[in-house]
């Protein structure tokens, strides 16, 4: 109907998420999940997470936990609840296993690993979450601080990656799972802007530009991938 439509672009968080699956939006959610799971069994195989940054975890912890606030008040399927919980367990259980969980904790590199997203991120975050949020409401304000912070999340593991030039085959294949993730969230946003007319301006700018901070490791990612070497 005219009036769903309608309603699809003024709230893209809303309504819009009563969307049908479509293939674009499930590659991406399985890229993303498998990331995860990636890095997860890195920790646990190797009994090491050096080369991988847990400021960029926690950055992912308090985005999911922001943006899925809703799960205390809100049901859309089942599928997009155990989504995500699995995102907010398997990320809080990242950063875990690398603060607290020996022998891990012990290789876990603070002294590199220090990019202060603290005092360069998190502020501008909030404040464009509050320039561009569809309501002042805590909600709403965090879902759109949410879309800013994931935007912008790779910035501490890109950095830990650059400081230590050499980077594990299996911690660049997590790191170019996410890009894959966020490559076909873009398919997905066309897909749709043309199959359901849907218009989400503030997940559009900030998905261009997490993606763009892919594009240098992307070229060595694929230089490693060609020569059988490390980045």
């Amino acid at each position: 109907p005219a009036c769903a439509l309608r309603l699809v672009r003024q709230s893209p968080r809303g309504f819009s998420r009563l969307r049908a699956m479509n293939i674009f939006r499930l590659c991406g959610d399985m890229l993303h999940l498998l990331s995860i799971m990636l890095l997860i069994l890195k920790l646990q195989k190797s009994k090491s997470c050096v080369g991988v940054s847990c400021r960029m975890q926690e950055m992912y912890a308090m985005v999911f936990c922001f943006r899925y606030l809703d799960l205390f008040w809100s049901f859309i399927s089942l599928y997009n609840t155990v989504m995500k919980i699995v995102f907010i367990t398997s990320t809080v259980y990242l950063i875990y296993m690398m603060r607290f969980k020996t022998p891990i904790c012990q290789t876990y590199e603070r002294s590199i690993d220090s990019f202060p997203y603290e005092m360069y991120l998190l502020g501008p975050c909030a404040l464009l979450g509050l320039v561009f949020t569809e309501a002042y409401s805590i909600p709403d304000v965090l879902w759109s601080m949410s879309i800013w912070l994931e935007s912008v999340a790779i910035i501490p593991q890109l950095v830990l990656m650059q400081q230590r030039k050499e980077v594990e085959n299996l911690t660049s294949d997590f790191v170019g799972c996410m890009g894959a993730y966020r490559a076909f969230y873009i398919l997905n946003w066309i897909y749709r802007y043309f199959a359901e007319d849907y218009v989400n301006w503030i997940g559009w700018v900030g998905g261009i530009i997490q993606t763009g901070l892919y594009c240098d490791f992307f070229y060595y990612y694929a230089k490693s991938k060609w020569y059988g070497s490390k980045l």
